[in-house]
């Protein structure tokens, strides 16, 4: 398949701990952990105005190269942060041998809330990047390969420590400026055989909580992404226990909704949107989770041929798509598979009830707000027991 530039890079721990620099951190059984003699480092959390001191070890990649100039990249990450702990990534872009951008934060991740408001880092720009909450915009640098830093943090007055198993970044040129410039579709003749299949993904209107539990970005008209990261991971079987739900009184239609709004929640963005840590939050479940961006509805095709449903980021206006008769300007889906003619069909959670979640739309104008809408965004949830498909040349996963 030929397309856009877009690639995709992963570490995976412990087994990819000496690729990097570890400073404070020792390969555990599952990921990298604070050593015997970790650092420490004082933070403020501007959202609640507490400060404390922690225990702190990061993890530095060596410079992954692109081979074109990046327009953007979103980092995700799989961890273990139990209470107290929690784990900052930052980003800078470099070209040829030296960095072209400094380090910019991407995020302050934790499971819980109970170290620090999970949060995005707004107020991040200068003449060469900015950060808009989980995305690093290039703008007047160049940025031919890349670099991430995870620092894991442990309160000092708890014994239980944070763990890191993965971390990767997707690059990617810009996004079609408008419909009309998303070209020929990448890889259509290619028979995938996901054609005529359609996995039975269950069906979650997020609008059944729009006069329920209002806070974490507004309930029903807003939780389009946990409400889908949901519907994905009860089609696995890995859904939250009631036992982790159970705080959420009353229980409303779907509790199960409102704690992954919850745990989803981004404090600075005020919205349960943000793409890493609504993988992140997945990933807590048992399953590999990540945020990649795909070229076309064929490669996303591979996914469903493989029996792994796509969370996919789309914006449009009314009739635009036709069967999706609403304006967006940023609202997740689930791609659960494929009419026998390629039409996709989709679990929408912007439905007023279950049973009108599931639409089918017509194939080109749906692939053309997916592309314009997100740079073709999709959140990739799936246990390590179902193979990926295997990736293009230039890999995108």
């Amino acid at each position: 398949m030929t397309g856009r530039d877009i690639a995709y890079r992963r570490f995976r721990f412990p087994a990819d701990r000496d690729v990097g620099l570890a400073d404070g951190l020792t390969a555990g059984p599952d990921g990298l952990a604070l050593d015997g003699a970790p650092g420490r480092l004082t933070h403020t959390d501007p959202h609640a105005g507490t400060t404390a001191e922690y225990a702190a070890g990061s993890w530095t990649s060596p410079v992954t190269p692109l081979g074109f100039a990046a327009a953007e990249l979103v980092p995700s990450w799989t961890a273990h942060t139990p209470a107290g702990c929690w784990l900052r990534v930052e980003l800078r872009g470099w070209a040829g041998d030296v960095a072209s951008t400094g380090w910019y934060e991407l995020g302050h991740w934790a499971a819980d809330d109970s170290a620090v408001h999970r949060a995005s880092v707004p107020g991040q720009a200068d003449d060469r990047a900015r950060v808009a909450a989980d995305t690093l915009r290039v703008t007047g640098a160049t940025v031919t390969g890349w670099q991430v830093r995870v620092t894991l943090l442990r309160r000092l007055d708890v014994a239980d420590a944070p763990v890191l198993r993965t971390v990767g970044v997707v690059a990617s040129t810009d996004p079609p400026a408008s419909p009309a410039a998303v070209g020929p579709e990448a890889g259509a003749g290619v028979s995938s055989g996901a054609r005529g299949r359609v996995l039975d993904v269950p069906r979650y209107a997020q609008r059944l909580h729009a006069a329920g539990e209002t806070r974490w970005g507004g309930g029903g008209d807003s939780w389009c992404s946990p409400t889908c990261v949901s519907m994905v991971l009860d089609f696995w079987g890995a859904g939250p226990t009631p036992d982790r739900y159970a705080w959420v009184t009353p229980p409303g239609p779907r509790p199960r909704v409102v704690h992954a709004a919850r745990h989803c929640y981004d404090h600075a963005y005020a919205g349960a949107g943000n793409w890493p840590f609504n993988t992140a939050y997945a990933a807590t479940h048992g399953v590999d989770a990540f945020v990649t961006r795909l070229r076309s509805l064929a490669e996303a095709e591979l996914f469903v041929a493989a029996g792994i449903p796509l969370i996919v980021s789309a914006a449009f206006t009314a009739g635009q798509v036709p069967g999706l008769d609403y304006d967006t300007r940023g609202h997740l889906i689930v791609l659960a598979g494929f009419t026998a003619d390629g039409d996709p069909v989709l679990n929408d959670p912007y439905a007023p009830d279950d049973e009108r979640v599931r639409r089918t739309v017509p194939r080109a104008p749906f692939e053309r707000a997916w592309q314009v809408g997100s740079g073709g965004v999709v959140y990739v949830l799936r246990p390590e027991s179902t193979p990926l498909p295997p990736p293009p040349a230039q890999a995108n996963w």
